[in-house]
């Protein structure tokens, strides 16, 4: 009886010391967990995060950061896409622009603000004393969300971003105002801005004032400033919004010392 309870005990050790050893490897093999993004909620903005340890510069190109665009999946959105949208423009633009997401013409094209409400925004840009090829135009998201995404063909089938995929795809947009290093953002519309301006509860809070733009996965180089206004797309619904729209950008305008067009 003794020796069987001995054995008995050996075998629970041997398997322990086992279990132990593997718990150790998984650990040790196990990848960092990724930081958490808080979602923005009031217009007073809030020290920014530094990383731990910056990439290496490639890893901040805009080439890289769209090579790293077009195959991720992270989120369902990817598996639903029919192209990733990661942006475009001038590369080292003062100014720049962030949606909330592609819609039905960019997922096909590739390229953001492409269909009516791209249309709008390049009317917009041209009465800022811009041209399309002189700023910067991206999106808190890169691929298409879909109220239904088995109908990727249906119109109107378009939906705002979900905090989770943001949270997933944010560092995608940081990365980018990091590489372009604008002296501004115009945040288009309620899910930017939220996004964007820390502690923002809602556009109608914020919209028409700048704030200094802090991320939370990037150091910036220099002091960004960002405001808030209505998407293109509310404009298409709500013509009435226009003229606060452009109350709104004429702040801007000011800040960057810059007189409108005439015709504008």
């Amino acid at each position: 009886m003794k020796s069987e309870i001995k054995k008995l005990a050996a075998d629970v050790k041997k398997f322990l010391k086992s279990h132990e050893e593997d718990d150790l490897f998984l650990k040790a093999a196990a990848p960092a967990a990724a930081p958490k993004h808080t979602p923005a909620q009031t217009a007073a903005p809030a020290k920014s995060v530094a990383p731990a340890a910056r990439e290496p510069e490639e890893f901040h190109t805009l080439e890289s950061i769209a090579k790293q665009i077009s195959s991720c999946q992270r989120c369902a959105l990817g598996a639903t896409r029919i192209k990733a949208v990661p942006g475009e423009g001038n590369p080292k633009a003062r100014l720049m622009f962030v949606g909330e997401g592609p819609g039905y013409e960019e997922d096909r094209q590739g390229r953001p603000f492409v269909g009516k409400a791209g249309q709008l925004l390049d009317k917009i840009i041209a009465a800022m004393g811009f041209k399309r090829e002189e700023v910067f135009i991206a999106n808190m998201v890169k691929c298409h969300p879909m109220i239904d995404p088995q109908n990727p063909e249906k119109r109107g089938n378009d939906r705002a971003p979900v905090p989770d995929e943001i949270a997933l795809c944010r560092g995608y947009v940081e990365r980018q105002i990091d590489a372009v290093g604008p002296d501004y953002i115009v945040a288009l519309g309620g899910v930017a801005a939220k996004s964007l301006i820390r502690d923002a509860k809602s556009l109608t809070q914020i919209r028409g004032k700048i704030y200094d733009l802090e991320l939370s996965s990037v150091q910036l180089a220099k002091p960004v400033k960002i405001l808030a206004t209505f998407h293109p797309a509310a404009l298409l619904r709500n013509p009435g919004w226009k003229k606060d729209t452009w109350a709104d950008l004429k702040v801007l305008l000011a800040d960057m010392g810059r007189t409108p067009p005439k015709s504008a």
